[in-house]
Formats: structure tokens, C-alpha cells, sequence
């Protein structure tokens, strides 16, 4: 889900509090990419960082997104647990490529329905199976969807 670039960029950088993040997007909302934005240029302001990205890139759809956000909530960036202020969550996810920004919604969901039963969270911006998917904690298996039953299917160790 997340880019590869931006994530060892900023693992081994430690950046986050200098960095705004914007998601370039296409016609139909889709993220093309997301570029990071020195806060200096833009003090935390979406639309004074969207006037920049217009004027360099020559390119009109920009929305930020949040780094630290990711189904609908927020973590804290030097310890990758829940923020204490889950008011700092934006807009579902970090935008990446594969998702698309709904303006309905204002979040950024997963593009893609992974089965047809599947329904949108709006909160998250992920798609939630009709059951939730069983946890094992005893024999720590995996489990499978299984569109044709509509249950989750043990997956048995080759």
C-alpha cells in the first residue's frame, strides 16, 4: 500500500514534523503519486501548498494527505503506536498509488473492491469483508475469503 520511496526516505530520515505530504491526482481523483512539501513552503496550509505545486508543476489537482494516517487512524510517528490526539487522523489514509481521493467522503480509499461482497468503510477508506475475519491465536493460522461460501477459509501449511 504504501510507496517504497517516501517509506525508506522518511524511515531513515526521521522527518516528519518538517514535511507536508500532497497527492497529485488525475481527472478521476486517482493518486498519480505523492510528493513531500518542506512545511516552510506551504505553514501547514493546504491551499497555499496546492498554489505552489500548481505554479512548479504545472498541474492542477493536489490534495494533502497525512503521512501518519492509515484506516481512518492516526499513529503517532516515532513510535508507530495510536496518537493519543486521534483529531490529527486525515483524510482515511496516506494517499498512495492505487488509491483515490473521494470528495464526498474527503478521504483517500483503496481504489480497488477486493471482492464483490465487500463494502467501503467510510471512516477508514478500506473495504470490510461481511464477516470479520477470524483471529487464531492458538494455532496462529492464516485465513483466506472465500467469495463462493462468504466465509473465511483456514489456509492449510504446504
Amino acid at each position: 500500500m504504501w510507496s517504497r520511496y517516501h517509506t525508506s526516505f522518511y524511515f531513515t530520515r526521521n522527518v516528519y514534523s518538517i514535511v507536508a505530504h500532497f497527492a497529485k491526482l488525475d481527472e478521476n481523483n486517482n493518486v498519480l503519486f505523492v510528493t513531500p512539501l518542506e512545511d516552510s513552503l506551504c505553514d501547514d496550509n493546504e491551499e497555499k501548498g496546492k498554489a505552489y505545486l500548481e505554479k512548479v508543476h504545472n498541474w492542477p489537482y493536489w490534495k494533502k494527505t497525512s503521512y501518519n494516517t492509515r484506516g481512518g487512524k492516526h499513529y503517532d510517528p516515532n513510535t508507530n503506536e495510536l496518537s493519543p490526539d486521534q483529531s490529527k487522523a486525515y483524510r482515511g489514509n496516506y494517499a498512495g498509488t492505487g488509491f483515490q481521493y473521494d470528495p464526498a467522503l474527503d478521504l483517500f480509499k483503496v481504489r480497488v473492491q477486493p471482492f464483490p461482497s465487500w463494502t467501503l468503510n467510510t471512516t477508514t477508506g478500506l473495504y470490510d469483508p461481511p464477516v470479520p475475519e477470524p483471529v487464531d491465536t492458538v494455532e496462529n493460522k492464516a485465513y483466506q475469503w472465500n467469495e463462493s461460501s462468504g466465509a473465511w477459509d483456514k489456509v492449510e501449511n504446504p
